[in-house]
């Protein structure tokens, strides 16, 4: 799989963004430098923030809201991603779970769209509001015009946290691979059991 410099992660909560997000970067890393942005201000339970330690261990650098990790919930930014964007050979930006988490792409709007990044639009099959493919086709849309950019690829992240069957994963291929046809990009992958993913957010959805 080919991928652009700049990969912007999105998707709904529950998805798996920021799992995804982590292990991109951990593996982007043995290929060259590589910058992680913590661009979700909407969600302050599951963020790539949380991996401050793994990732200064690979050499990553993370790039995140001095909120981050604190016990305040706040949904600002302070930070600018234009110079880890220009001082690392890939970035990963770790957006909010829908249209308003996007609205923080909207920032970049002069900047993002001109550097013709992949935006990648993880999928699950078993998260309440994305079940249908019209469902979730519909907040592929709001994503894209509020953030300005156009998804490039789908990646099907069906599970349910420990109770993931192969079963369950295997019925989820026509659901993901009809999103990819009527957003007209392709399915990039499945991730399943074999898919080597670790698995870095320990906490379970309630």
């Amino acid at each position: 799989m080919n991928l652009k410099n700049i990969i912007v992660i999105t998707g709904h909560y529950g998805s798996g963004k920021t799992n995804i997000s982590a292990n991109l970067a951990l593996k982007l890393a043995e290929k060259g430098t590589v910058s992680i942005v913590d661009l979700d201000v909407v969600n302050a339970y599951f963020r790539t923030a949380d991996f401050k330690e793994l990732f200064a261990d690979k050499q990553i650098k993370l790039v995140a809201s001095k909120y981050a990790n604190s016990s305040l919930d706040v949904p600002a930014l302070s930070f600018d991603i234009t110079g880890a964007v220009k001082s690392s050979d890939y970035t990963i930006i770790d957006v909010g779970g829908d249209d308003e988490g996007a609205r923080a792409l909207g920032r970049y709007r002069d900047f993002l769209p001109a550097q013709k990044p992949d935006m990648l639009y993880i999928v699950n099959k078993s998260r309440l509001n994305t079940q249908k493919p019209e469902e979730a086709l519909e907040l592929l849309h709001a994503i894209e015009a509020v953030s300005g950019l156009k998804c490039t690829g789908i990646i099907n992240n069906t599970h349910l946290c420990s109770e993931t069957t192969a079963e369950l994963i295997k019925a989820s291929l026509p659901y993901a691979q009809e999103i990819a046809d009527k957003a007209g990009v392709p399915l990039l992958f499945t991730c399943n059991h074999d898919f080597p993913v670790e698995i870095l957010v320990k906490k379970v959805w309630e």
